[in-house]
């Protein structure tokens, strides 16, 4: 029976994703764990299937990027920082499609399209675009969702995240905060409120007592939410939003109204932008750090599409950065 990757992984007590990357360069191996892989398939006397070759031979060179939607509930800089992460890691091996999944025309997707296909999605509605994909074989590998159809993914705490944001503006003593949330069937909405909800909880604090508006990640809504949010309830001390575009817009609006950032309102975001340090809130804020996400997939489906192994899920933690836009009021308001 031939040698398979799998034979080498059990070998080598690794995973199957990394023996690919040591056999294919489409990731980072240590030295000292390539060498062993390497050793290990020579003395297993390990071949690649003869079949990946051939096909390799009429490859397409390109991989397809697809998203939800481009113009719709998606940050610009978010499918920016995607491209950034996959080119990367691609660099001139192949070229990259940029596809918006609400555009595609059932019974049109073939191999012949592209080799592989990285899928950031938002929506339940892409599934018929997932099954067809699917059933035409081509590799998938699912960027910031854990999708169905056991497509690897890999994903970010995006629930713990949350709840690290939630905690330290708790422990920096606010109590009145109200939430900026995102559209309420997206799968990162759910988990990063379920992130704040739990953080309340630990606290001490009804989560349903603290006031909540929602946005749709972009700037406009988040400057709108708070306005709705100040108006209603202006004893609020701080703002929890879910992205860093709402929470741009949000101090936006609160200067609009009168309040000063963090003096009068401490806000945090989740994304950490690039400008979300160097503007003048200097944010406080969750990074999810899409560039990372995006170079993790785009070696993990390099190595499903070389060697039509599945590759192990990923799983990335999210880190709060602290900056200048959250004010303790421990013994004050």
């Amino acid at each position: 029976m031939a040698v398979t990757i799998k034979d080498i992984a059990a070998k080598a007590g690794v995973s199957n994703a990394m023996v690919s990357r040591a056999l294919t360069g489409s990731g980072p191996v240590a030295k000292e764990k390539k060498e062993m892989i390497l050793r290990i398939a020579r003395d297993l006397g390990y071949t690649p299937n003869q079949a990946a070759v051939s096909l390799r031979k009429s490859r397409t060179h390109t991989i397809g990027l697809c998203f939800s939607s481009i113009d719709r509930t998606s940050s610009p800089y978010v499918l920016h920082q995607v491209v950034i992460g996959v080119s990367d890691i691609v660099g001139g091996r192949y070229n990259i499609l940029v596809k918006a999944i609400d555009t595609h025309q059932p019974g049109t997707l073939t191999p012949a399209f592209c080799d592989g296909l990285l899928v950031m999605s938002r929506w339940d509605s892409d599934l018929e675009f997932l099954e067809e994909a699917w059933s035409k074989k081509i590799p998938m590998v699912a960027i910031s969702r854990q999708l169905p159809l056991d497509i690897p993914f890999v994903v970010t705490d995006e629930q713990g995240g949350m709840a690290k944001a939630m905690d330290y503006l708790l422990s920096q003593g606010h109590r009145r905060i109200g939430i900026i949330e995102g559209p309420q069937k997206l799968e990162a909405t759910l988990f990063r409120h379920a992130g704040w909800w739990t953080s309340a909880r630990h606290w001490g604090i009804d989560p349903r007592s603290l006031p909540v508006e929602i946005g749709n990640f972009r700037y406009r809504t988040g400057k709108t939410a708070a306005a709705r949010l100040l108006t209603a309830h202006p004893d609020l001390t701080a703002l929890l939003c879910f992205n860093d575009e709402m929470a741009l817009g949000a101090i936006d609006s609160a200067a609009d109204l009168g309040y000063k950032v963090p003096e009068d309102l401490s806000v945090t975001g989740f994304d950490n932008w690039d400008f979300a340090g160097h503007s003048d809130a200097r944010l406080t804020t969750v990074e999810r750090n899409t560039i990372r996400i995006a170079s993790e997939g785009a070696r993990m489906l390099l190595g499903y599409m070389e060697q039509g192994i599945r590759p192990d899920n990923v799983y990335l933690e999210n880190k709060l950065i602290i900056r200048g836009s959250v004010r303790s009021i421990r013994g004050g308001r």
